[in-house]
């Protein structure tokens, strides 16, 4: 069993919901991703999710749009974000998710990413751009180095494909909470909702609900109906504004309890 499908396991026997921080690899820098790392590992954070900044992020909103711009002016990619992985790895449990669009994952080399990511410590994959038609052999090269396929499902997403999709993912499956790009929202439809329970009728995977998640009460009602709440663009936004404070890392990891402890009964 990976970590991933073993932090859920763990999750249900506790009677938890899971909490999954999304965070842009080297904003502000590479040194403070590895420290947020741990601290949100510490956090009581079920997985986290790890952004590879790309130039033309188009399912991300602008806060994250920034943080992207922001780390690649570092000249922040692939190799740099798998050094820091392998480097806290030994310092955390918490299973570690990559989140990306294809074109660096391409351009790094399917079967090299595959090697290097597991070595590092990666746990999975989530391809924003990358459809489960066009899937297999860059999941084929996943699977060969036991690593977790995660793929998004939207309210517009078809019966057909939900199908589809149960039958290639693993780790777990995350439902968009809404048609659009990432950000916040006061508010938080019911599309969400009847999402979960159409994609459970497929599949028996966890899954985990994200898009326009932005405070304990929204992370809360998620955990109603989903196995686990996804927060992204807050905590980016979180970062940005706290990039210059010296106690930026401890600061977010008490941002990060306030949504759990309010919302996630995390295990």
């Amino acid at each position: 069993m990976g970590r991933i499908a073993d932090a859920f396991t763990r999750l249900k026997q506790d009677g938890g919901k899971g909490f999954i921080p999304f965070v842009t690899a080297g904003d502000p820098d590479l040194e403070t991703t590895a420290e947020l790392l741990v601290e949100l590992a510490d956090a009581g954070a079920s997985v986290i999710e790890l952004g590879v900044p790309f130039s033309d992020p188009m399912a991300d909103g602008p806060v994250i749009q920034r943080s992207s711009e922001r780390a690649l002016k570092r000249g922040i990619g692939l190799k740099e974000i798998l050094a820091t992985t392998a480097n806290v790895r030994d310092r955390i449990e918490t299973p570690l998710v990559l989140f990306s669009y294809y074109n660096p994952l391409l351009q790094y080399g399917i079967e090299k990413l595959a090697r290097d990511a597991k070595q590092a410590g990666i746990d999975g994959i989530l391809v924003t751009d990358l459809t489960p038609e066009e899937s297999e052999e860059f999941a084929a090269a996943m699977r060969a180095h036991d690593l977790d396929m995660i793929f998004l499902v939207a309210p517009t997403s078809t019966d057909e494909r939900l199908r589809m999709i149960a039958a290639h993912a693993s780790g777990f499956v995350y439902a968009v909470s809404r048609t659009g790009v990432t950000g916040t929202r006061e508010n938080l439809s019911n599309e969400a909702e009847l999402l979960v329970k159409r994609v459970r009728e497929v599949s028996s995977l966890p899954v985990a609900v994200g898009f326009g998640i932005s405070s304990a009460a929204q992370v809360a009602e998620t955990l109603r109906y989903a196995d686990a709440a996804v927060v992204g663009s807050a905590i980016v936004a979180q970062i940005e504004k706290l990039s210059a404070t010296p106690g930026v890392v401890k600061e977010i990891g008490k941002y990060v309890r306030s949504l759990i402890a309010n919302g996630a009964k995390t295990a």
